[in-house]
């Protein structure tokens, strides 16, 4: 009966899946038409400060030069915006997604300031075909890096985006694979065994791939992290630490996702310095953290969500709807301690120098697309992260650990001309971040018009969706 489960899960997000590319509006790859931005102030997210008084330049998707105020020399096609009281920030980074419908999906992060994306699972032949048509500028939406399909234990928890790995060598071999069909990186998850996650790492790294996603439930996250695991997502193996802190017994086999999160609640009772000598290895070992602390937060009213009341809701497709009851219709709400703790620890991380990246998890229930990310950094900066933390972690942070910090991730003459321009200044409160006036997608610029109509066509979108389900 479980087999037949599994292939049915598998058939049915097999069609939710179909046809996720169409109406997907085509865009420039880069713009033919210059751009001279005057008097604005640019955020300088590597300093943390705003450098007043900038004139920019943006021509063939790039930023082409950055000067003091100044008269531009005015060149054919050339347009100027008027960028007194404006920030020119990076466009946003989300560093955990699962990019299920793509039309909508794409129409909400640009609308919302988000121009990269890490894709962290699904299945590997329909996310590289989108990702590529995304970083080629024939699909609307943000560029993006992909892991492909997730490796896991056998049988893998979500089969549909999975592939199950029994033995070392079927790791190896499954690494191969990945990397022979082209992903960016290889994502490991929960159930895999000590030794096959061991063996995968260790090839990933002769084919010069990292590894990312969850820490296996059979190995400590320090002992992940030393091993060549290059980033973690949300608490998992964190829970463990807590418990070995505090002297309690803790199990090294897979006892369900997020058995032992209960370990969170105590918190408070570990010692600090104790928890900061911990951070500080996973500081040494190059570990980053991916801690998505909005998924934790919004599966508080799972089920006020699954019942279809929630802000911004008129976004959400029936393909989206139909995959979150598919694989969360038997979730309970979360307890609140686990997002609230965790929000403390990566305040802690953070503290200790651990590099930390912007992420939502989206797909998961109640996660809209680009809104989302700037609910992550309302978290983090609610929790005491300073805002100029919390956006390097949107920007820079993600871009350099994704290897594309040669071009994104800053205001750098030369750099791609992915940017944001917002009324107000995200360093003083990352709420900021979120007062967008305009963005440029490598160049191709959306005015305010431009970033409602797509918002007005997600959420017609969604609206057709639904009403060809019901006919």
């Amino acid at each position: 009966m479980r087999c037949f489960m599994l292939l049915l899960k598998c058939a049915i997000f097999v069609s939710i899946i179909s046809g996720t590319f169409a109406s997907a509006q085509t865009i420039p790859p880069s713009s033919a038409d210059s751009y001279v931005i005057i008097d604005v102030n640019v955020i300088d997210v590597e300093k943390g400060i705003v450098v007043a008084g900038r004139t920019v330049t943006i021509s063939n998707g790039r930023i082409e030069k950055i000067d003091t105020q100044a008269k531009p020399d005015i060149m054919e096609r050339t347009k100027i915006i008027n960028g007194r009281g404006l920030y020119l920030m990076p466009g946003l980074t989300d560093a955990h997604v699962h990019y299920l419908d793509a039309p909508i999906f794409g129409r909400l992060m640009i609308a919302n300031g988000v121009l990269l994306v890490r894709d962290m699972g699904m299945p590997t032949e329909y996310i590289l075909k989108l990702r590529d048509e995304l970083n080629r500028g024939e699909i609307l939406g943000p560029e993006m890096v992909t892991t492909g399909a997730i490796l896991d234990g056998y049988p893998p928890l979500i089969p549909p985006i999975s592939l199950g790995v029994k033995t070392p060598e079927e790791g190896r071999a499954a690494v191969c694979k990945q990397a022979t069909a082209g992903v960016n990186m290889i994502k490991v998850y929960s159930t895999l065994d000590k030794d096959v996650f061991i063996a995968i790492v260790d090839e990933s790294r002769k084919l010069g791939l990292k590894v990312v996603g969850h820490v296996p439930d059979t190995i400590y996250i320090e002992d992940a992290a030393a091993a060549g695991l290059k980033s973690s997502e949300h608490w998992f193996g964190f829970e463990k630490a807590i418990a070995k802190l505090l002297g309690a017994p803790v199990k090294l086999t897979y006892a369900g996702m997020g058995s032992e999160a209960g370990y969170l609640q105590r918190l408070g009772e570990v010692d600090p310095v104790a928890l900061q000598t911990v951070f500080q290895r996973l500081h040494t070992s190059g570990l980053t953290v991916c801690p998505t602390v909005v998924t934790f937060k919004t599966g508080t009213n799972i089920r006020v969500i699954q019942a279809g009341d929630f802000p911004n809701s008129e976004y959400i497709s029936q393909r989206v709807r139909d995959t979150w009851k598919l694989l969360w219709s038997q979730q309970n709400d979360l307890p609140d301690f686990i997002w609230q703790n965790w929000a403390q620890m990566v305040k802690q991380l953070n503290q200790a120098g651990v590099p930390l990246m912007i992420g939502t998890d989206l797909i998961v229930p109640g996660i809209i697309p680009g809104y989302s990310v700037h609910e992550e950094m309302v978290i983090w900066q609610q929790a005491g992260i300073p805002p100029a933390d919390v956006l390097r972690s949107a920007t820079i942070v993600p871009a350099r650990f994704m290897g594309l910090d040669n071009r994104l991730g800053s205001i750098v003459e030369g750099k791609t001309a992915s940017v944001v321009l917002v009324r107000a200044n995200p360093l003083k409160d990352i709420r900021n971040a979120h007062q967008i006036e305009s963005v440029f997608l490598r160049g191709y610029y959306l005015n305010l018009d431009k970033l409602n109509r797509l918002l007005n066509e997600a959420r017609e979108m969604a609206k057709a969706q639904a009403s060809a389900e019901k006919s």
